[in-house]
């Protein structure tokens, strides 16, 4: 099965751009984990391509879909992105509001719906925990309050993977339940990056939804 991964710098993780085919194309994130778990027992079962490219927003990915996705002609997408589309409003007045993440997501589905007919979707909750980047500061002391605005984002991609069928990976109270145990430090220390745990975390629930409803 040929598995595309679609989205921010979540997914990107510093990914080798130049050479995309080496396993650093694949990046040191999720991607990578995922990819060590499909691969290392059956190296020639899947093929996994990674296009996630930092600091996009949902509209970053609608633009660039024809070379991130379609020339690639994938059979699973999956798709983590939101965070930005709130981090850049907070920082740079450049977001991406709730309506329009919504309409352009729709957009980004059904337009692909029609150039890959037989793709399947896994749509991932974008989430946030309070860390360096996200906490509150004496100059925004409701900073990690208008983070947390990433939530409706998140019910946003939750309603979208129900109304087109699409397989739906929550994340959110994952990392929350988890970070409650071990502190955010262990998983985001910024609050929106995953380290190795987090990482881990995002592949572990990634694998269980793949081998339950997808590798049958």
């Amino acid at each position: 099965m040929k598995i595309l991964f679609f989205g921010d710098s979540i997914t990107d993780a510093g990914r080798n751009r130049d050479n995309p085919n080496m396993q650093s194309g694949l990046g040191y994130g999720y991607v990578r984990v995922i990819a060590d778990r499909l691969l290392g027992e059956k190296p020639d079962s899947h093929t996994i391509i990674n296009t996630g490219i930092s600091g996009n927003r949902i509209v970053d990915l609608y633009a660039r879909i024809k070379t991130g996705v379609w020339q690639h002609e994938p059979e699973l997408i999956s798709i983590l992105i939101g965070i930005n589309d709130i981090w850049h409003e907070i920082t740079h007045k450049n977001g991406v509001e709730p309506e329009r993440f919504e309409k352009v997501y729709r957009m980004l589905i059904e337009d692909t719906q029609k150039k890959l007919p037989n793709a399947r979707f896994i749509l991932c909750e974008p989430f946030v925990l309070e860390g360096t980047a996200t906490c509150a500061t004496e100059e925004m002391p409701d900073r990690y309050e208008r983070f947390k605005g990433v939530y409706e984002y998140a019910e946003i991609t939750k309603r979208l993977a129900k109304e087109y069928g699409f397989y739906f990976l929550p994340l959110q109270d994952k990392f929350t339940e988890a970070a409650k145990k071990l502190g955010a430090q262990y998983y985001a220390p910024d609050g929106v990056h995953p380290n190795v745990g987090g990482s881990s975390l995002i592949a572990t629930e990634w694998m269980k939804l793949f081998n339950e409803k997808i590798a049958k």
